[in-house]
């Protein structure tokens, strides 16, 4: 059986959507009952209940509850964004209060009360350059009423800033490679995600470094440099990066200047949240591209079992026997499977199962996975079952809100700028689904890697994931040529975005400099007055002549305490240069029989931050002077 309205392809094309409609009807003949009331649902969120979703999630839902508190979390957010991030508050703000007069309802709040707005748009147009923190504020950046008051007197630390776009790439030519590009090294530990070096790439066995992911290092938003577009042209990354192999993945830069998300404290994670949303929003604008955010589905979720559980369900169950577990075990269990006798297999993931096996299967999991018989389930079964447990997560691994904006994304026609919103999005996964993501892409990277043995090549994987993470019902051929078209379309769009983040997925998890330091901003606005409170502190222990053990680091520049509290020298003052890295202050500790530890920045303007062990700790000590240099074991 042929797929609908299938246009000329070449053979290798022909037959991945021929996986991919095999695939959905694989789907479809499981399902007992349709769901069309769904779909009704889903449309019927009306603009209040939009834009109060997007403002809760972007951290402002004192602006919708009418807080008047002007120490809160929104304040301190608002402080931080820049000009077009607050014109797409301010705007989605206005819609929110106009929807609620045409209701005849009482608007919570005035725009006019919170934000300060110039009239002047000029500096919307053309991005200002990034200003030192000696001089004086930013045109970038856009301040509330309040927080003007608030700040007359103090100054920002001195966050590190980058040179404009246009001084970083020529118009013709490459970025200047540099000498030395680290890789991150593998690792097993639960909380560090495995990265390859290129040459572990699944598409490619060399990558160029002149595709080094450098944007990640500017402190400007992604937002500011897609300004060309508004006039139909090409920002400078666009026409550098035109016409490469967007299977080719990006070299990320070195690490002091970005992190994992993985390294940040759970506060902090929440912050860069706040913020992302508000940046995916206002690029997306400036792109042109438009989203609207859907109405869950109304799916069942289960209390007992495996399938239909939420994710956060069974990792609390999870973590009763095995703490600290970041992905449910059950889901770990299938990939080792699969990786352990199913990536030489031909046709593994392709291949359907017998649906009654897997029927059976799915039951007796669900009733007993403690006492579950694993040694029975063949690498078909457990291909099969990996795909169940994705389609029956009761909140989609890419989450019911987002979903339409990962559509949106195909919408965009620069990769750099697919990479970046993709990059948005993953950051604003819940903890557990993206911890469940980044499992899943890491395994179907190796199952490309093998594709020699077992058949599946990038295209078959991403054609055969696709159905399964983003929905699609297939009518057959008795639906409109509009209608099979359509589905056409969606076949094809899933499955590059699944090919996208298979081939790019280390950048999914980075945090970028911007982000990064309007994190940092942020924390410094919540925590003015506690920051005071501890100068003054210190200001009198010192007049009183008491000796302070951090007095060395106070007093001399460069100059850093380490704190290492599972060994019996408890600290250490350590000189920093240009070349001191976090591995050669581990590496100071580390004694025979001592466990695996991670160097920590602690306090300051970060919540808590892992250093990645090639960061360079002298550029770290002027973001945050004031933080904490801490060692903790690594699965901590």
């Amino acid at each position: 059986m042929s797929s609908p309205s299938s246009p000329p392809t070449s053979e290798p094309q022909h037959v991945a959507m021929e996986t991919y409609w095999r695939e959905v009807r694989s789907i479809e003949e499981e399902k007992e009952e349709e769901e069309e009331e769904e779909e009704d649902d889903r449309k019927s969120m009306d603009e209040v209940e939009l834009e109060e979703a997007w403002l809760r999630g972007a951290g402002l839902s004192s602006l919708v509850t009418g807080s008047s508190s002007g120490e809160g979390p929104a304040e301190a957010l608002l402080s931080t964004l820049t000009r077009q991030q607050a014109a797409t508050v301010k705007k989605r703000l206005d819609n929110y209060n106009q929807t609620l007069k045409k209701k005849n309802k009482q608007p919570i709040r005035d725009v006019r009360d919170i934000f300060s707005m110039p009239t002047d748009d000029s500096a919307e147009r053309r991005p200002q350059p990034p200003q030192r923190a000696e001089s004086a504020p930013s045109g970038r950046y856009h301040t509330t009423t309040k927080t003007i008051r608030r700040h007359t007197t103090t100054v920002r630390p001195a966050f590190p800033t980058f040179p404009p776009v246009e001084d970083q790439l020529s118009e013709h030519t490459p970025t200047h490679t540099p000498t030395h590009t680290p890789t991150h090294t593998p690792t097993h530990t639960p909380t560090h995600t495995p990265t390859h070096t290129p040459t572990d790439s699944p598409t490619r066995t060399h990558v160029s470094p002149s595709r080094r992911a450098d944007w990640l290092l500017r402190d400007s938003p992604y937002s500011e440099g897609v300004a060309e577009h508004r006039g139909g042209g090409a920002c400078l990354d666009c026409l550098r990066f035109h016409g490469d192999d967007s299977n080719q993945p990006f070299v990320l830069p070195p690490p002091q200047g970005v992190a994992s998300v993985d390294d940040l404290s759970a506060l902090d994670v929440t912050r860069l949240g706040f913020i992302a949303l508000i940046e995916l929003s206002t690029l997306l604008g400036a792109l042109g591209v438009q989203t609207k955010r859907t109405r869950p589905s109304r799916r069942r979720s289960r209390d007992g079992g495996v399938f239909g559980v939420p994710l956060s369900s069974l990792l609390d169950s999870d973590r009763k026997k095995f703490p600290g577990v970041k992905v449910p075990v059950v889901f770990q269990k299938l990939l080792s499977i699969l990786e352990q006798t199913g990536l030489q297999t031909e046709g593994i993931l392709r291949v359907s199962g017998s649906a009654a096996r897997l029927k059976c299967l799915r039951g007796e999991l669900d009733r007993c996975v403690d006492g579950f018989d694993w040694s029975s389930v063949r690498q078909v079964d457990a291909a099969g079952l990996l795909k169940l447990f994705i389609r029956e997560l009761p909140i989609p691994l890419l989450t019911h809100t987002h979903l339409s904006a990962y559509r949106a994304v195909l919408g965009i026609s620069s990769l750099v700028h697919q990479l970046q919103a993709l990059q948005l999005l993953t950051l604003l996964l819940p903890e557990a689904h993206r911890d469940t993501l980044k499992a899943l892409l890491l395994f179907l990277r190796q199952v490309v890697f093998h594709q020699d043995q077992n058949r599946m090549s990038l295209l078959n994987v991403s054609m055969v994931m696709a159905p399964n993470l983003f929905a699609c019902r297939h009518h057959g051929n008795k639906r409109s040529i509009a209608r099979q078209r359509e589905e056409m379309e969606e076949a094809v769009g899933g499955a590059q975005l699944v090919r996208l983040m298979i081939t790019h997925q280390e950048l999914l998890w980075t945090v970028p400099g911007f982000l990064l330091c309007q994190v940092r901003q942020m924390n410094e606005a919540s925590c003015r007055r506690r920051d005071v409170l501890m100068k003054t502190r210190r200001l009198l222990r010192r007049r009183s002549g008491k000796n302070d053990r951090n007095q060395v680091t106070e007093l001399c520049e460069g100059v850093i305490r380490v704190h290492a509290p599972l060994h019996a020298k408890i600290s250490m003052a350590i000189q920093l240069d240009g070349q001191t890295r976090a591995k050669d202050i581990t590496a100071r500790f580390e004694c025979e029989n001592s466990p695996s530890q991670c160097l920590y920045e602690v306090g300051g303007n970060i919540g808590e931050r892992r250093l990645h062990p090639d960061c360079v700790l002298l550029e770290v000590y002027h973001v945050n002077p004031q933080c904490d240099w801490v060692l903790k074991p690594t699965h901590t």
